[in-house]
């Protein structure tokens, strides 16, 4: 061999080397992010919203992490259990997401709760509320920045017994979310000093005519309605609750999906008057509130509602959980302490995470729907500070 070829040879057998060496570093990889929210079906909307908030809140709090750029990844549960286990199965196996966001629907985190629990994937959870996912089933990869169904409502109880109301009848959808955000209401209500005089809970997805069970509430003579309805059916029992002649009788309340910012619009003045509580209203006072409302209406051309809060306050739980950990995301036990460590003042105020269940700790807001000018909107009446869920049978 001459020494011209030996030399050729060292310096090829060099770069080699060099490129083995840096090989392992993967500075430039993305971090991939699976997007579990439903862009068809009957939560199409909200995901689609929530879609929205989350991509403003990862232009807002960061894109890249450690010299990684933040990959989203969408994956469509078309408001399924079953397709959304298989989007589960996608982007844990497919994909190599290193964390997945998102779910609309309780079913559907019902659904891919122990497929992703096995897995040891973070699991951000930005709305299904049943309380079991924070509660009994409980895991250590499965953090909720949402709210819970007894967060939301137990509160009202003891507000509207203070009010002076005293007996109550409830109405809710015939599912888990809806016996649950009547059953906190209940205890609360209940323990306060006031009485249930009766409850209703019309079959999901079957209810075209709420007439038949606001006759059954009139008749119960309360002196306040207390119901969960969200979406269409929220819209539609709004108006035939005026229509029925209640509105001015009976004190309309409910848990505050009753008026959303997504619709309340779409129920004008048949809302007025009605008190709620909720996580979030565009009508919070805060400086964060401000700038984040903004910036959603100049880009949207309307304000942003609940949904889209809790999407956008999971990006920054996301990005400031990676900014803990340095965008290494090799040791998932890490990232997912780095977030328990993440706290901060958003939209709805300030945002932790309960270590001893996983679930939000928040304040809760309760509301009044007021007119104001040619629209109306819920206008806060008194805030619940830092509402903290009981372990409920949570083992972490």
């Amino acid at each position: 061999m001459t020494v011209r070829s030996r030399r050729a040879l060292s310096l090829m057998a060099g770069l080699l080397t060099g490129l083995m060496v840096a090989a392992p570093v993967h500075a430039a990889d993305p971090i991939k992010i699976g997007v579990l929210l439903p862009q068809s079906g009957v939560f199409g909307g909200l995901g689609k919203d929530q879609t929205l908030a989350l991509e403003m809140g990862f232009d807002d709090f960061g894109r890249e992490i450690g010299g990684r750029p933040i990959e989203l990844i969408p994956a469509d549960t078309e408001s399924k259990p079953g397709p959304g286990l298989a989007q589960v199965k996608k982007l844990i196996l497919k994909d190599k997401v290193d964390v997945i966001v998102g779910i609309i629907s309780s079913a559907v985190a019902g659904a891919v709760r122990d497929y992703v629990h096995n897995s040891e994937t973070p699991l951000i959870i930005s709305n299904a509320g049943n309380n079991a996912l924070t509660g009994e089933l409980c895991s250590p990869w499965i953090l909720r920045a949402s709210f819970s169904n007894s967060q939301i409502n137990r509160g009202m109880g003891p507000y509207l017994a203070a009010q002076g109301y005293k007996n109550a009848f409830l109405m809710a959808f015939d599912y888990a979310a809806g016996h649950q955000m009547m059953d906190a209401f209940r205890k609360g209500f209940e323990g306060a000093g006031g009485t249930i005089v009766g409850e209703e809970y019309p079959p999901l997805g079957e209810t075209k005519d709420f007439g038949p069970y606001l006759a059954k509430a009139k008749a119960a003579n309360p002196d306040v309605i207390y119901v969960f309805f969200a979406g269409g059916p929220a819209i539609k029992f709004v108006k035939e609750y005026a229509a029925f002649g209640l509105k001015g009788d009976i004190q309309l309340a409910g848990a505050g999906w009753l008026h959303s910012a997504l619709y309340i619009n779409k129920q004008g003045a048949d809302a007025e008057g009605i008190l709620g509580i909720l996580n979030y209203y565009p009508s919070i006072d805060n400086a964060e509130n401000q700038v984040f409302q903004a910036k959603f209406q100049e880009a949207h051309g309307r304000p942003a509602s609940e949904f889209g809060v809790a999407a956008y306050d999971s990006a920054r739980l996301i990005v400031e959980g990676l900014n803990g950990t340095g965008g290494d995301t090799s040791d998932k036990k890490a990232l997912v302490d780095a977030m328990h460590q993440v706290t901060f003042n958003g939209p709805r105020g300030p945002f932790r995470i309960d270590m001893q269940t996983n679930n939000v700790v928040q304040n809760i807001y309760i509301s009044r729907v007021e007119s104001q000018g040619d629209s109306v909107a819920a206008v806060v009446q008194e805030v619940l500070p830092n509402v903290q869920d009981p372990p409920n049978g949570c083992e972490l």
